[in-house]
């Protein structure tokens, strides 16, 4: 399947926009507050990330990433990713492509290693993806991650280095 990934402008925001509503007010994979308004989103996805992007098929957005440091100072090595995949476009390879292509990414602007800080433990699919794609975890916070449906869950940290020689 082709897809096309290329930084967002702040145009993009109106086709991210209904994707974050969705994947945010459904409450079960992010720890943003389900009543995230558009103007927040957009600070939070488009403003205080270092890089957001977008993947489109045949022009029309399907996914979003954003990458940033996990930390500054000392940890400024370890970046951070956040992804976002339209529900209409789930299963299609999507978010395999952008965290492919945020490592690969991640390396050109010097960081060392990725680190996803809140993995909710009842989002299978996406941890399984992130430990097909190397990612192990490394901690585990009890019932930190409140599912609207199945109460208080464990909250994962997944780690992977990206160069093996750090």
């Amino acid at each position: 399947m082709e897809f096309d990934i290329r930084e967002a402008t702040a145009a993009d925001f109106e086709a991210i926009w209904p994707i974050f509503h969705e994947v945010v007010s459904a409450g079960d994979t992010y720890g943003y507050d389900r009543d995230t308004d558009k103007s927040e989103a957009e600070e939070l996805w488009m403003k205080s990330p270092q890089k957001t992007f977008v993947l489109e098929k045949s022009g029309e957005i399907l996914g979003t990433y954003y990458i940033k440091p996990n930390h500054h100072g000392p940890g400024a090595h370890v970046c951070n990713c956040g992804y976002m995949v339209a529900s209409r476009a789930r299963g299609q390879g999507i978010a395999s492509e952008m965290c492919r292509h945020s490592q690969m990414l991640a390396l050109d602007l010097g960081f060392l290693a990725m680190q996803f800080n809140f993995v909710a433990s009842s989002n299978t699919g996406a941890v399984r993806l992130w430990t097909k794609l190397g990612f192990m975890t490394v901690g585990r916070l009890p019932a930190a991650f409140k599912h609207p449906s199945l109460g208080y869950v464990d909250a994962l940290v997944m780690y992977k280095r990206l160069k093996a020689d750090f």
